[in-house]
């Protein structure tokens, strides 16, 4: 499927967001999809991702995750200096902004033209776990989060005193929760206690620990495994399609372009 690009930026109680669109060239409506990145923001290797999954037939959403704190347009290396600067964000700013910039996000995409009005979300690293903060919104159907960090820590945002955890019920959508076993960001004893938090909440998940380093799927880089990833993105492909797509009747794409994958 062709797909087009272009961004906007989103108003938010703290100034604009900018927001990366990738969607579909078809007429017709598709689900849409909101995409959290790394602390680096929009890279190539984040823009590759929003790419592959539009061209699946969705309508993704990726936006600048530290707007408030950079100037638009702003992506950090992948080297120390742009780690400790993405590490340093994501402490400065509010577990409110955060959530905010969540319903800003869903609201973008539900009124879309050319989204469907479902909604999911994916993210990676910290953008794991801001996916998991947004399917806390009865809009969101289905989320996939990648080697999600700081849920354990009850760490993210300006105070390192997130609730995520205390907030699962709020969960009615589907996780898709995905883990490196040799991540030192999130070890084994902080894995199985957000998987006890998810089963005594009655959270519909799924669960899946690779032998892979964190990072594991961004496509640059020494920790890259291009073979976990591809069973990786047919995991969300699978999920995506059977909440955002078969849920709704969407099975397939049209002549004209209306439905998905």
């Amino acid at each position: 499927m062709i797909i087009q690009s272009e961004y906007q930026d989103l108003n938010t109680a703290n100034g604009p967001m900018r927001t990366y669109l990738y969607r579909p060239q078809a007429q017709g409506k598709f689900p849409g999809v909101l995409f959290y990145s790394e602390i680096f923001q929009h890279t190539a290797p984040i823009q590759r991702a929003a790419m592959f999954l539009a061209g699946h037939g969705f309508v993704v959403a990726v936006p600048e995750i530290f707007h408030e704190l950079n100037p638009i347009g702003t992506v950090l290396a992948y080297d120390k200096a742009g780690t400790d600067k993405g590490n340093s964000d994501k402490i400065s700013k509010t577990l409110e902004s955060y959530d905010e910039d969540a319903q800003v996000g869903i609201s973008f995409l539900k009124n879309h033209p050319a989204c469907s009005g479902t909604i999911g979300t994916i993210g990676i690293c910290i953008g794991g776990h801001l996916a998991f903060r947004a399917a806390m919104n009865s809009d969101i159907q289905a989320a996939a989060c990648f080697y999600a960090t700081d849920i354990h820590k009850r760490s993210l945002a300006k105070g390192q005193n997130d609730n995520s955890l205390a907030r699962i019920s709020d969960i009615k959508g589907e996780l898709l929760m995905i883990w490196g076993k040799q991540d030192p960001h999130i070890p084994q004893e902080g894995r199985a206690l957000i998987y006890r938090a998810l089963t005594e909440a009655s959270t519909n998940f799924t669960w899946h620990e690779f032998n892979a380093q964190h990072a594991f799927i961004r496509d640059e880089g020494h920790r890259y495994d291009p073979e976990l990833t591809a069973v990786c993105w047919q995991l969300v492909l699978r999920l995506f399609t059977r909440r955002l797509c078969l849920d709704t009747g969407q099975t397939e794409v049209s002549a004209s372009g209306d439905g998905c994958c």
